[in-house]
């Protein structure tokens, strides 16, 4: 039987050395739910895991060692479902298997001092910043008091650390929410095609969308596809753009499983004009860090300046594809001001002929729902 732990232990490693998403390298198997947990508590709480490993070891660890022992101290820390004896002895276990034997007797020693020490750590931890507390970073949290207030900075931190809910989108537009440890694909109506995974604050582009039945929409920025798929349930006529081959692929793999007539292009039309486009941008992802947990550390003020001019250049190449009357809505999954209200300022300070019809904004600790943003801007008819 494999060790979960040992399974957990290698997409650590790996996504310590690569930053790939941990989803993409999570194995599949029975244990799956498990690992999953143990990895995305591991990429959640990593700030404060590292701050306490530090007291711990003299000399900072590397390779499966290091991940071994962030895996452990996650279980112990942030994991009350699973007893100390099991989070100990089973991740000893796992690294008994590492060619080293030493590896074993670190990860027990480093263990076995954290139980017998875990209460002057938490409560440490407890009076640590709330940036260093919360794991995320700085200059992040920073932004987040900046905007909402240290309360509301602080809620927002709790919220993006709790276990997301998995929400199933279905053909009538609503939205239900799966047992946690039920697996998708056992789902009733799965094989037909009868929903689709997907938080409830999408809904704020595909409602202003407001896509008609027989309506031309370009979906400008497609994969994975969840929008698409929403839109063509409405009974849109959806091209669908995807620059990106890998993701234009599970984009078409979605759309099978569906079994929804989309056109699947790989990159804009170069003529024509839709009546309604959507532009879900890429992002910094703030929005979603509770199910993107890795985001955080992928997060910089210089990153965020490059993905507000990426936007900007995707709305200006698209704004000559929306019909005159027409609608553009323009949406991602943040909460930064720049890549929202910020970045539709400086569009229509670019394009005098659209003007903002209306804009919504979801934030996680007031809407209960993933964070996300979508504004709607229509071109004049004349100009």
């Amino acid at each position: 039987m494999r060790n979960s732990r040992r399974a957990a232990a290698f997409v650590i490693a790996a996504w310590i050395r690569t930053k790939e998403f941990p989803a993409n390298l999570l194995p599949s198997g029975p244990d799956r739910a498990f690992v999953q947990d143990l990895v995305y508590t591991t990429v959640r709480r990593f700030r404060p895991l590292r701050r306490v490993l530090g007291e711990f070891v003299k000399t900072w660890p590397k390779g499966e060692l290091e991940a071994l022992l962030y895996v452990g101290a996650a279980q112990l820390l942030y994991m009350d479902e699973v007893p100390d004896f099991a989070a100990v002895n089973e991740t000893v276990e796992a690294a008994k298997k590492c060619p080293n034997p030493n590896v074993a007797k670190v990860v027990n020693g480093v263990l076995r001092n954290l139980v017998r020490r875990r209460e002057a750590v938490v409560a440490s931890l407890q009076a640590a910043p709330v940036a260093e507390r919360e794991s995320f970073p700085g200059p992040l949290y920073r932004r987040w008091v900046g905007r909402f207030g240290e309360t509301d900075a602080e809620r927002l931190a709790v919220w993006h650390n709790a276990p997301a809910e998995t929400f199933l989108a279905r053909r009538d537009g609503s939205f239900v929410t799966l047992e946690r440890g039920r697996r998708v694909e056992e789902v009733e109506g799965y094989a037909e095609g009868d929903f689709i995974v997907q938080d409830p604050g999408t809904r704020l582009a595909v409602e202003l969308v407001d896509a008609q039945p027989g309506e031309a929409v370009l979906d400008a920025c497609a994969a994975p596809g969840g929008k698409t798929v929403q839109l063509a349930w409405r009974g849109a006529k959806v091209t669908a753009c995807e620059v990106n081959p890998k993701r234009r692929r599970r984009l078409e793999e979605n759309l099978g499983r569906l079994k929804l007539e989309v056109a699947v292009e790989a990159d804009l039309p170069s003529v024509g004009a839709f009546p309604k486009v959507l532009v879900d941008a890429p992002c910094s992802n703030t929005g979603v860090l509770r199910r993107r947990p890795d985001a955080r550390w992928n997060w910089s003020e210089e990153k965020l300046a490059s993905l507000v001019k990426l936007q900007a250049e995707i709305l200006d190449r698209v704004a000559p594809r929306v019909a005159p009357g027409g609608a553009l809505v323009y949406s991602t999954c943040s909460n930064e001001t720049e890549e929202n209200l910020g970045q539709v300022e400086a569009f229509l300070a670019r394009h005098p002929e659209f003007v903002l019809a209306e804009s919504k904004e979801s934030v996680p600790f007031e809407s209960g729902h993933d964070g996300a943003f979508a504004a709607k801007l229509v071109r004049r008819a004349e100009i």
